[in-house]
């Protein structure tokens, strides 16, 4: 419940404090300076009210489950947003499973190479991570839909529409997670257990896959639910770069507008996904690691 407090203070002071007025970017400009409109619109939404009232307002509705009504499009927000949930959260999971689907080959692939093999994968993962989506997205468009033609360019069409903009976003991912695992893996290579498994013959692979993979896929499930929190916010560029429908084009309007309810839901939303990525990545931990399900004694 904090985070999500946070977040909603954090969105209405923000967009309350940016520069201009919020009634002209509400009516535009111009039926801003219609005779009575300004005042009719402003008792309409509350902008007349001082802002801590406006707040306490704010968090009064958002506590009974009222996202409030869209200053721009005079509809309610679960209105606005019915139809745009579900295609940004299929791209955010997409993204998340593909980029530690990436992670995990990379890192039974290259871990335990040589020196030339090791350093080779290290810039890799540093490029994957710099990258940006929206960069990455544009060479995918040139490339796979505009040259070879494989995959639409713009648009929601089924499976294929999703393979472009789900890689633009997991390959920074995969970048993340795998320096995340290889740091792990390098951290467990000295402790007696891996010690023991190598004394009783076990060779690369199988001490990866039997024994240590299982110590660097707990940061990484960690790190997986904090991506895919942030991607729910984040596939803002890229659903604009493929034209997909989304939150990505109702933030971005709503920002412009300053419609303080939607971006607040927006917002809210995100905040609850990364709650419960790390909620169901803490139920996982014992899953994925015996030790965890063990009872402490003294």
């Amino acid at each position: 419940m904090l985070v999500l407090w946070g977040a909603v203070t954090v969105t209405f002071f923000a967009v309350a404090c940016a520069g201009g007025d919020q009634l002209d970017a509400i009516l535009g400009p111009q039926a801003a300076n219609l005779p009575g409109l300004r005042a009719q619109t402003a008792a309409q939404y509350g902008l007349d009210r001082p802002l801590a009232a406006q707040y306490l307002h704010r968090l009064a509705n958002l506590a009974t489950g009222d996202l409030g009504r869209s200053y721009q499009r005079d509809e309610p927000v679960s209105r606005v947003l019915s139809g745009q949930v579900w295609p940004t959260l299929e791209l955010a999971l997409c993204a998340a499973a593909i980029g530690l689907l990436i992670a995990l080959g990379m890192t039974v692939a290259f871990t335990g190479r040589g020196r030339i093999v090791r350093t080779a994968t290290s810039v890799l993962e540093t490029l994957a991570v710099a990258v940006p989506p929206f960069w990455l997205g544009i060479l995918l468009l040139s490339l796979f839909s505009f040259s070879l033609r494989w995959f639409p360019a713009f648009g929601d069409h089924g499976v294929s529409s999703l393979v472009l903009p789900t890689l633009a976003l997991a390959v920074p991912i995969a970048g993340v997670l795998a320096q995340v695992m290889r740091q792990e893996l390098d951290l467990v290579q000295a402790r007696p257990f891996v010690l023991s498994a190598r004394a009783r013959g076990h060779g690369r692979l199988g001490l990866l896959l039997r024994h240590t993979l299982r110590h660097a896929v707990l940061p990484a499930t960690t790190m997986s639910a904090w991506v895919l929190g942030t991607l729910v916010g984040g596939a803002v560029l890229v659903e604009k770069v493929f034209s997909r429908p989304g939150l990505g084009s109702v933030l971005v309007e709503a920002v412009r507008h300053r419609d303080t309810p939607v971006v607040s839901a927006v917002v809210i939303l995100a905040a609850a996904v990364f709650v419960a990525a790390n909620t169901v990545a803490d139920l996982l931990y014992p899953v994925i690691d015996a030790r965890l399900r063990e009872p402490v004694t003294r």
